[in-house]
């Protein structure tokens, strides 16, 4: 009798053993179910994008707390914590600059999280640009302004080229890089594609130019870029200019004059300012000028080293992005009446 009583007692303790079991594994998977629905809803993420700085070694419950507090999730830091642990992506993290945005979901997010896929932002360096306004620009941006305070000398120094001028040595282009990243970095970038750029150019070159190096290349490139914004005429004035450089004539090109002027000049000039002498006057001084004096883009660089084969010694504005080139001093002093002047 007793035995009986003992082993229905074992029996009922087995069913409800068996039905906390089976509850507990309906709730597990319940639990499963609801975290892997939930990883693929789009969050609503405000403010959108949200901005969110990982730093690095930070621990699970410290991701969650900054991910929280970004407002990607809208969930309690324990339990986007837990998570984390259980899922074993907490430990996973890469350090760096995010962005979310409304429509992410979670899956996205932690992914982005693991791949270190960080949120990059861009700089662009305009054509025909100065070394100043690159360094104008790059003060703006959410950057490690490791060059603030520098001279342009301590910079190219921190980019290992001591003793080089800046002026024209960075490529205009548009960079990505992630928000914190060095100013450095930024500039050494433009620094090497110029490099590149102009190695390029140089091996391209007709080899009757008056050029002797690649520096001499970069220099006409750069009074090339000032002079036009119009491709088509890039060649032709190039050629213009070689062939003065061959004559032994002064280049007489007004954006070298303005570039020496530096901060004198007012934005017009007049004839005082082209007998100012500077090491940049091309009207005071022969030969090209000591640096170039802007950053040349690449239809300028190959224009310098391809010159078109041309008759032409003279050129001037005409008012429309073109130029009028001329062959004597007679018929440029006609279209200078012309297009400069006015008359007819």
């Amino acid at each position: 009798m007793a035995r009986a009583v003992f082993t229905r007692g074992i029996v009922v303790l087995l069913r409800r053993l068996l039905l906390l079991l089976l509850l507990v594994l309906v709730l597990a998977g319940a639990a499963l179910g609801y975290g892997w629905w939930w990883r693929m809803q789009p969050l609503e993420i405000a403010p959108s994008p949200a901005e969110v700085t990982i730093a690095r070694g930070a621990s699970a419950k410290t991701v969650a707390q900054t991910l929280v507090a970004a407002g990607v999730f809208d969930v309690p830091v324990q339990g986007l914590y837990a998570w984390l642990r259980l899922s074993g992506q907490g430990s996973q993290v890469k350090a760096g600059y995010y962005e979310f945005a409304s429509g992410d979901t979670p899956a996205q997010v932690m992914q982005r999280l693991i791949k270190g896929e960080q949120s990059l932002k861009s700089i662009t360096f305009v054509e025909g640009w100065t070394f100043a306004q690159m360094r104008q620009l790059l003060a703006q941006q959410p950057l490690a302004h490791e060059t603030r305070g520098l001279s342009d000398a301590q910079v190219m120094e921190k980019l290992g080229r001591q003793g080089v001028h800046p002026e024209g040595r960075f490529f205009p282009d548009t960079y990505l890089y992630a928000k914190g990243s060095s100013d450095l970095a930024v500039l050494k970038q433009s620094l090497e594609a110029m490099e590149r750029m102009l190695e390029a150019a140089w091996q391209q070159r007709e080899r009757s130019l008056p050029l002797k190096t690649p520096d001499e290349a970069l220099i006409l490139a750069s009074i090339v870029e000032k002079e036009t914004g119009r491709d088509s005429d890039r060649r032709r004035i190039a050629g213009v200019f070689v062939n003065r450089l061959n004559k032994g004539m002064l280049l007489q090109t007004d954006p070298t004059v303005i570039y020496g002027l530096g901060q004198q000049f007012d934005g017009r000039l007049r004839k005082r300012h082209l007998q100012t002498d500077t090491p940049w006057n091309t009207y005071t001084r022969a030969g090209l000028p000591p640096t170039p004096i802007a950053m040349p883009g690449r239809a300028s660089l190959l224009a310098a080293v391809q010159p078109e084969k041309t008759t032409a010694y003279y050129f001037v504005a005409r008012g429309d992005g073109s130029s009028e080139f001329s062959e004597t001093l007679q018929q440029h002093n006609r279209a200078v009446d012309r297009y400069i002047r006015g008359k007819p």
